[in-house]
């Protein structure tokens, strides 16, 4: 019995011709989890907040204000901030319980040719290219319409298309057309960034654990535990630099 590496999420079962991924899964339970932590934290909250809720309160006060610093403006960033706080959290939660023993170690046996191997039950959501590729095409497909709502599709649209009226034609051209293939690369950047370091940590954790198993892999665990926090926190940072970006006139 061996653990095999794969970049494609590995099928658990299939309900009518619905296909469920071991990432599907754990996507899945972790936003359960937090839409219930969150629940059961709104309905205990006091005027004189217990240790959970001012753990809760610390953490949306510190995000608040880090997107407050980087948008110079309240009311926009109070606007952005519901999307960009539950992105963090989502990535954040996923990719450290993907890192909880036994998770992308238990699961399914699979034969196949005389080769028996093991498809885990649980896989984290950024380890799946397929979700980091959709998040990327979500956050940034909202960002143009973020810009389109704020400043209007002609008002918005400028910075790809007015270019070309204003002098000196040639660079106004040139400026146009990379405005668009930046925004393309942002898909890309978003996607491959997420997958590969935290694709790349678990395949790291696993070698680790097979070749110097019990307290050895513990530095790398640890380094992988940052390496979730700093992952979330990047993309939600990038996002909403780009929101910030889509919200700000052409000629700024």
């Amino acid at each position: 019995m061996e653990f095999e590496i794969s970049i494609a999420a590995e099928h658990l079962f299939s309900i009518g011709n619905f296909f469920v991924t071991n990432s599907l899964l754990i996507g899945v339970l972790v936003s359960a989890l937090l839409i219930g932590l969150f629940l059961w934290g709104v309905s205990k909250k006091q005027i004189v907040p217990q240790k959970w809720q001012s753990l809760l309160e610390v953490m949306i006060e510190g995000a608040l204000g880090a997107i407050e610093d980087i948008m110079q403006n309240k009311e926009q960033a109070r606007k952005a901030f519901p999307l960009i706080f539950t992105i963090f959290i989502f990535i954040l939660v996923s990719n450290w319980i993907g890192l909880l023993p036994g998770v992308g170690t238990i699961g399914l046996l699979h034969s196949s040719e005389g080769h028996t191997t093991i498809i885990p039950f649980l896989r984290s959501t950024s380890a799946d290219l397929n979700f980091t590729l959709g998040l990327s095409l979500s956050v940034v497909i909202g960002v143009q319409l973020i810009g389109i709502f704020t400043l209007g599709l002609w008002g918005y649209g400028k910075k790809f298309l007015i270019s070309p009226f204003h002098k000196p034609y040639v660079i106004g051209t040139f400026l146009g057309l990379l405005e668009i293939v930046s925004e393309l690369a942002k898909i890309l950047s978003f996607t491959f960034r997420l997958f590969g370091n935290v694709f790349a940590g678990e395949v790291l954790l696993t070698t680790m654990l097979h070749l110097l198993p019990y307290f050895l892999p513990l530095p790398f665990l640890a380094l992988e535990l940052l390496a979730g926090l700093i992952q979330a926190t990047v993309f939600a940072m990038l996002t909403t630099v780009f929101m910030k970006m889509a919200m700000t006139e052409a000629q700024h």
